[in-house]
């Protein structure tokens, strides 16, 4: 897919001057004049060369540039039991993208740690085709660890969506096996229309998790398979017990694509605190504008509507092997008591 991407751009950029010249070359000729073809084809040439010279930087240099990007969340909806407690949120991790630069991962890893989480919060996409993709970076992952663990949702990859070839019930044996491997080979809490309370004191956070949801109105459609009312009521924890809800609390929704927040989180709750991801800020940001922009109204930092709050994560890995300017991003979130 990605080298016929390349060849479509590389065929487009040399043809766009080529069909201006012929314009040109028409008019030159109802008025009787000369219209030379070189110029035409040496810039066709020359931006042929900058796309793929800057194609080149984005797959060997710019898809492994790291940042951590520090933030805090301040409100006073936090309950004071929770304040500065640090949430690493991350997303998207395809990682079928780190096969060719395992060590990456690994770097990752290791940063994530470094942070010394209460909480991670992973939003979606841990795979792009199935789970196969997972098996030779479970000791890696397995070193991921938090205070409270690590919660994770199912993005619109996760759901074999691209795997052609498959049919339903195929797809869904790859996302029940996806299921299991997250849940029991991990161990993380892997949140399927479910919540589950993290207590302190006399004080909890709901932590509230849906499968894919894509919403009409920005972006593109995939699937849609989050119950929102589910995933509201109490469910405990994954792995089989629950603690109770204590006193003064918070929500803290986990939704995948970013448009589920304006088309349903906002117009029918009012959680305060929602984490997305999805958008990889498109990956390539031009004259300091991300190309997602063009799509979602939501798509990469943060957003506020009334006393609710969106965080849009750019992910880790990548869809098309490139990132221009948009660097692997961990997002470390800490809650402030206002």
């Amino acid at each position: 897919m990605f080298t016929s991407f390349l060849i479509f751009c590389i065929v487009v950029l040399f043809l766009c001057p080529t069909l201006v010249w012929l314009l040109c070359w028409i008019v030159a000729r109802l008025c009787h004049h000369a219209m030379p073809y070189a110029p035409f084809a040496y810039t066709g040439l020359a931006l042929v060369l900058l796309f793929m010279g800057t194609m080149l930087y984005g797959y060997w240099f710019g898809r492994f540039q790291l940042r951590v990007q520090p933030t805090a969340y301040t409100s006073t909806k936090v309950p004071a039991a929770f304040n500065n407690y640090k949430i690493v949120h991350i997303s998207d991790l395809h990682l079928s993208s780190f096969a060719d630069n395992p060590a990456f991962l690994q770097r990752i890893i290791d940063t994530i740690n470094a942070q010394q989480p209460d909480l991670i919060c992973f939003t979606g996409d841990f795979v792009g085709f199935g789970v196969e993709e997972a098996i030779p970076f479970t000791d890696m992952l397995r070193q991921l660890h938090a205070k409270d663990g690590i919660t994770s949702i199912l993005g619109n990859h996760d759901f074999a969506l691209y795997h052609h070839g498959l049919n339903d019930e195929q797809k869904e044996e790859k996302v029940n096996q996806l299921t299991a491997y997250q849940r029991d080979t991990l161990g993380w809490y892997l949140l399927r229309n479910q919540s589950y309370i993290i207590s302190r004191d006399t004080a909890h956070l709901q932590i509230i998790g849906v499968d894919n949801t894509s919403c009409q109105g920005q972006g593109f459609q995939t699937i849609s398979q989050g119950d929102l009312n589910a995933a509201l009521q109490f469910r405990g924890r994954p792995t089989g017990y629950s603690l109770e809800a204590k006193g003064d609390g918070m929500q803290i929704l986990l939704t995948h694509d970013p448009s589920h927040w304006r088309g349903e989180v906002v117009p029918t709750t009012d959680i305060p605190l929602t984490l997305s991801g999805h958008t990889h800020a498109g990956q390539v940001r031009l004259f300091g504008y991300p190309l997602s922009s063009l799509m979602f109204t939501e798509s990469e930092g943060w957003y506020h509507n009334d006393g609710q709050s969106l965080h849009i994560n750019t992910g880790l890995g990548c869809t098309l092997p490139v990132r221009i300017g948009v660097p692997a991003e961990i997002t470390v979130i800490t809650l402030q008591k206002q």
